[in-house]
């Protein structure tokens, strides 16, 4: 009888132990995969720990990822000391919209060695993110040639292509072809050229640029006459902000821009293109001070009290802000593709940088930043786009901005993505 109570016993203690056993934190095994690796770099001893966090791992895990961390090299041989060690270990927490890696700098005087852990694909997130913003694409146009750009008017939209300008009138099905003008262009092209197209200060008629290129268009006086297009060459600087931006600056550093508030008008900037590659050369008009490299897209970004910063994405894959004539590098984008515009939103600080992801994938992605301070914070979940971005810009309102994609050789769109606040 007693052994049958014993028994009893014990097997309801182990069944509490059971429940109350926390369940296996998902970074156990990648710390200890990155703590190995480690530790057969360094061997026994000490090294300074530090972690960042470029990912969309919550904040608050990083201190159980940390312990975890320690706890795995202790149990190698490796403590992880004050400031005072001779050796460094830079770990670095990272993601694409495909990928997730953790990758530890291990220094060791004037050597450096990484160790990387792959963490495997992405999973699908949800459409609320740490920031309470979701990106929302809608197809704007279709078509079987490249769109460079597109600019829509409230019953027209003018349609950018290597070769043409395509004009379309607004139909009940959608927008429909009206009429076609070739650019005459007499100069080769790149690979993968580029184009703007903006309104006319009065706000009736555009600018469009392509290498070598300007061309401008004046509606018609009445319907359904063909708009007057005239196109000519010229190595001008392109415009590459609207001549009438006007932006929405915190009165202070990240205050709700709901409540403080200025306006704050820009002078609008040119920048002189490469016609004979895909980038501008790094020289604009007017001189921001510092000298700049040669980027790929170039926008403005409601940063500090009443200041507009300009954010520049180069060839180089660096991403730097240039705010009061000083040029700033910006950590947290090295998963950037080369194009990127900032979207006007009520949500968050007000103003979130869309940007694609990096590398020439068959599906890309684009994701939403803020940028507090000198380091872009992922704010939404990366928006799965049906083809590879080609270029970003803004949309006139600047409530939204506009993706090229190039689905198939013969198949391209352009799309319009919104914020939505959660």
């Amino acid at each position: 009888m007693k052994l049958s109570w014993l028994i009893t016993a014990m097997t309801a203690l182990m069944g509490l132990a059971a429940i109350a056993a926390p369940a296996p934190s998902p970074w156990e095994q990648p710390a200890a995969a990155l703590a190995d690796q480690i530790s057969g770099i360094l061997g026994p001893g000490q090294a300074r720990l530090t972690i960042r966090n470029l990912s969309s791992i919550s904040t608050d895990d990083i201190p159980a990822i940390r312990q975890l961390l320690e706890q795995d090299l202790r149990a190698r041989g490796v403590t992880a000391s004050g400031a005072e060690s001779a050796n460094t270990v830079r770990v670095t927490l990272s993601e694409s919209a495909h990928d997730r890696l953790w990758v530890a700098e291990v220094v060791e005087g004037d050597q450096t060695q990484v160790a990387v852990v792959d963490l495997g694909p992405n999973q699908p997130q949800q459409p609320q993110s740490a920031g309470g913003i979701m990106l929302r694409k809608d197809v704007l146009l279709s078509a079987s040639k490249p769109l460079l750009a597109a600019l829509e008017l409230p019953d027209t939209l003018i349609a950018l292509e290597p070769e043409q300008i395509v004009i379309y009138a607004h139909a009940k099905d959608g927008w429909r072809e009206q009429q076609r003008v070739t650019i005459a262009q007499k100069r080769p092209l790149s690979r993968d050229p580029r184009g703007i197209l903006l309104l006319t200060p009065d706000g009736s008629g555009f600018d469009a640029w392509l290498p070598g290129m300007h061309c401008t268009g004046t509606p018609p006086a009445a319907a359904p006459a063909d708009w007057k297009i005239h196109c000519h060459e010229s190595d001008d600087p392109w415009a590459v902000t609207s001549p009438a931006t006007q932006l929405s600056v915190p009165s202070t550093p990240n205050s709700p821009p709901a409540t403080t508030t200025e306006d704050v008008r820009v002078t609008p900037i040119r920048a002189f293109y490469n016609a004979s590659r895909n980038y501008f050369t790094g020289i604009l008009a007017p001189n921001l001070g510092p000298d700049l490299p040669p980027f790929y897209s170039l926008d403005m970004l409601p940063h500090s009290a009443g200041i507009a910063a300009v954010l520049i994405n180069g060839i180089d894959g660096k991403v730097q802000l240039i705010e009061s004539g000083t040029l700033h590098s910006i950590a947290g984008t090295r998963d950037w593709g080369s194009d990127l515009g900032v979207l006007h939103s009520t949500c968050g600080v007000g103003a979130q940088i869309v940007a694609s992801g990096s590398g020439e994938a068959a599906t890309d992605s684009l994701r939403a930043y803020e940028l507090p301070a000198l380091e872009a914070l992922p704010v939404s979940a990366p928006l799965a786009m049906d083809g590879t971005v080609t270029a970003i810009w803004p949309a006139p309102d600047g409530k939204s901005v506009f993706a090229a994609l190039r689905k198939t050789p013969n198949q391209y769109e352009v799309d319009r993505v919104t914020a939505l606040c959660n």
